[in-house]
């Protein structure tokens, strides 16, 4: 915890982790150091799952769409244009065309066959494709044109204009250093789930393993701009700009296919103050995600008024209370809406945030005017409230303290608690003191587990936590909930392991639904929908607060994660 150090421990601490850590001078104008508060942990592009090695990712690879915060929309990346659709009854069409320039970093041309590849391994038996499978398993088929090596069209089960924008997010890998003799060739796409025993597959699973991409990503490098030249866990990562790419050959390159740094920088330092201190020394040029208070207090330097400029713009996070159903005192309705009055959003909005979060009534940012509930009530805290949903979802309060209820096995079964949560997270410290005190009140004991991130991760995956604190990462371009509400992600990114019937109905209605005023009336009824099931209770949305080097200009700020463009950051002096 931060608040344990302080003065000269945090000056030699912090000297010690730069010591060790690539620096570079300030006359090095093509280098940008940025602030990172956790390690990638794992780049293998099957296992993207934390926002450092997700930004790792987009600057190494790239795939057939992105995403624009600008317009909202997805815009060609890879592909030449977006993609042209069919509708045949339940079945969409989506056709592709690859940019002609684009090409790996042996020269060798990205070909449609790149494409059919990538969507194999990410339904290939022994591999980690649980997530692909949860988020990209619309996608059941790849046809290859006849004629032209870069056009293809995707075969994709269910009507929904956002599986046309979701068909095109994912990395390309290369297939000539995955399968260089074409093994998977003779294998069609829809036939790769049933192949696990076949000589083929357990051939090239061992190849795949045997790279151990999620430490050694050097291993494969992506058609990004970017590759990694070094990486010390938990220390630093360094992203090099590649002298030839494939896009520098464009005339007049779209903002998505430019990059400007030579060289990224990323300094991994949990503590806040020691990254402020950082920054205000010149050792960073860019902290990004910056706690409210110490965004405040730098603002009001004269000094780093001087060397630093400040950037806040809303986004599409949610910092949200996670119930995990399965637990038998969570399985109920009820009884998570009474342990939601438990969290004061108004009152930690501003001791955690200074009152710049946004609340929100669920999952869907206010900033989504057209598709927002706002007649939904927002977070409140109330204890009595709390209290009567408790004793309506048949909980008794104990003379002695505590609550306890029968099960149907005839036994009783006590209301306590554990909460879970990243350690070192000034935020979520706050808020669990506030819920633990709240419960005390009521005679319900909470537990506080701050937990090292990976094995969070692990914990929440198996199940193992009762309330975890989250930030749910979201963006404008599409409202398929599927990977985290609908049973079909159970077991994969559906943590909460919340689903029932109706929910999967309106989650696939919402997903199939290109009219937008009939995709407002469905999320409209989702939102309400999920206020009363509670499986995540939002406590607001957050702003990206964004300090950085002058000497860097205008930095390219975006509500999206990471909350800025580093590859079209250009330092002033490179212009």
């Amino acid at each position: 915890m931060k608040h344990l150090f302080s003065g000269l421990i945090v000056l030699l601490w912090g000297s010690l982790f730069y010591s060790c850590s690539p620096r570079a001078a300030n006359t090095d104008t093509g280098t940008v150091r940025i602030h990172w508060v956790r390690d990638p942990e794992n780049l293998d592009p099957l296992v993207v799952d934390n926002s450092s090695a997700y930004e790792v990712a987009n600057l190494t690879n790239c795939s057939l769409l992105c995403g624009d915060d600008s317009t909202q929309e997805f815009v060609p990346w890879l592909a030449e244009s977006f993609p042209a659709v069919e509708q045949h009854g339940d079945t969409l069409l989506v056709s592709y065309r690859l940019r002609p320039e684009a090409a790996w970093d042996n020269g060798t041309p990205i070909l449609a066959r790149d494409v059919a590849f990538t969507l194999k391994v990410m339904n290939c038996p022994g591999l980690p494709i649980e997530m692909d499978q949860a988020m990209f398993g619309f996608v059941r088929d790849i046809r290859l044109h006849p004629t032209d090596s870069r056009q293809f069209t995707l075969v994709c089960l269910g009507a929904s204009p956002d599986h046309v924008r979701t068909s095109g997010d994912y990395s390309i890998l290369p297939e000539h250093i995955l399968d260089p003799e074409g093994e998977l060739r003779t294998i069609p796409l829809p036939h790769m789930a049933r192949t696990a025993a076949t000589p083929v597959v357990q051939a090239f699973v061992k190849r795949y393993q045997a790279l151990q991409l999620a430490k050694h990503p050097e291993r494969l490098p992506g058609c990004g701009p970017y590759r990694v030249s070094s990486w010390q866990n938990g220390r630093f990562l360094v992203l090099a700009r590649k002298s030839k790419w494939w896009a520098d050959a464009l005339p007049v390159p779209p903002r998505q296919l430019q990059a400007f740094p030579t060289r990224l920088i990323y300094q991994i330092i949990p503590d806040a103050t020691t990254a402020t201190l950082a920054l205000r020394r010149g050792e960073l040029d860019v902290y990004p995600m910056m706690p409210a208070g110490e965004f405040a207090r730098l603002q009001k330097s004269a000094a780093a008024q001087q060397s630093l400029t400040f950037s806040s713009t809303d986004s599409y996070d949610c910092l949200a209370v996670s119930f995990n159903v399965r637990q038998a005192v969570l399985r109920d309705a009820l009884t998570r809406q009474a342990l939601s009055y438990l969290f004061d959003a108004p009152t930690l909005n501003r001791a955690t945030q200074q009152g710049t979060a946004r609340l929100s009534a669920g999952l869907i940012s206010p900033r989504i005017r057209q598709y927002y509930y706002d007649s939904l009530p927002l977070p409140r805290f109330d204890s009595r409230r709390a209290a009567a949903l408790l004793r309506e979802a048949g909980w008794q309060q104990q003379q002695a303290g505590g609550w306890l209820r029968s099960t149907r096995q005839n036994s009783r079964e006590p209301l306590q608690l554990r909460l879970h949560y990243r350690a070192g997270e000034s935020a979520f410290e706050t808020i669990g003191l506030q819920f633990r005190a709240a419960a005390a009140t009521l005679g319900i004991p909470v537990e506080l587990y701050p937990t090292e991130q990976s094995l969070l991760t692990r914990q929440v995956r198996a199940g193992a936590t009762d309330l975890t604190l989250r930030t749910l990462t979201g963006n404008p371009f599409s409202y398929d909930f599927t990977p985290l509400l609908h049973s079909r992600g159970i077991g994969a990114s559906n943590t909460s392991g919340f689903s029932n019937t109706l929910s999967d109905q309106l989650i696939e209605q919402i997903a199939t639904t290109e009219d937008p005023t009939r995709k407002r009336k469905l999320l409209r009824k989702f939102q309400r929908f999920l206020q009363q099931e509670r499986p995540f209770t939002v406590l607001y949305f957050l702003p990206y607060r964004i300090a950085a080097a002058k000497r860097l200009g205008k930095l390219p700020v975006t509500g999206i994660r990471p909350g800025y463009a580093a590859a079209r950051i250009r330092p002033v002096s490179t212009r």
